[in-house]
Formats: structure tokens, sequence, C-alpha cells
């Protein structure tokens, strides 16, 4: 923590969603880290680094620090649960409607390599929760689960 005029500045902490290798100073990463003082275009520079051995456009959750100094770090997170299910299951987005019509199914192997990438994110919980929690998400998305 910095201190400006006797009150002590904390770091920030954005939240954003960026398409793997395809960040640019464009909304959201321009408006979101400008606002903060940092340049957007440095930050698409490092990102779109760290994100060239994913799929081209996969959109990639990040959590940006910005120091009060103006200097950034950031921590790429997996997909989105809703993404990684749409994929598996063959469809582009789930159901409007929660559980009333199935529009996909996916096994329950894929649903263990779902929970494979996605555990990183979440440590605190075990392999077995985060497949419950998947199962949950599929079925308000109108994807089924079979064996």
């Amino acid at each position: 923590m910095s201190k400006k005029g006797g009150v002590a500045l904390a770091a920030q902490m954005v939240k954003l969603i960026v398409p793997a290798g395809k960040a640019s100073a464009q909304p959201p990463v321009g408006p979101a880290l400008g606002a903060r003082g940092v340049k957007a275009m440095d930050f698409a520079k490092e990102f779109n680094a760290k994100t060239a051995h994913l799929e081209a456009g996969i959109p990639t959750p990040c959590i940006v620090t910005v120091n009060p100094d103006r200097t950034f770090s950031f921590e790429l997170k997996t997909p989105t649960t809703a993404l990684l299910l749409c994929r598996a299951a063959g469809i582009t987005q789930g159901s409007g409607a929660a559980g009333s019509q199935t529009i996909g199914t996916v096994s329950l192997k894929h649903v263990y390599e779902i929970a494979k990438i996605k555990s990183p994110d979440i440590p605190s919980i075990s392999e077995e929760q985060v497949c419950k929690t998947i199962v949950g998400t599929a079925k308000s998305m109108g994807i089924r689960v079979v064996r």
C-alpha cells in the first residue's frame, strides 16, 4: 500500500473476460483499465503473449490487479464452465429456460474432463464437488448428463 495525502491507497482488482490472443485497447479492456490509469495496449500485448498457446478467440477470464503506481499484474483463469459444457455438447448456447427443455447431452466423462480443467481455479473444493457443480450448471443450461 502506498500513501497519498496521509490516506493509504490499495490495489484495485478488475475482472475481465477477453478473447485469447485478441486483446486490444477496445472495450472491454480499454475503458476498464484506462479509467484506472493503465495503458490498455501494454496490458493487451502482455495478455496476448500469455494466451498465445490457447485457441485464438476463446473467452478467457482474468483478474487484473492495478497498483496505486499504475503498474499492473494479471492472473488468467480457465474458460467458463458454460462455454466448456456448450463445446462438449456441440451447441452454441444453453436454453433460456432452466431445465424445461433438453438441448444437448454430455457424458460423465465430459463432466470429469471439465472438472479437471476447472479444478486449478477452485483448489479448496474437491474434484467430486466440482463435478457436482458442473452437473448443476449443465441442468440449468438444458444439457442432460448421461452415463
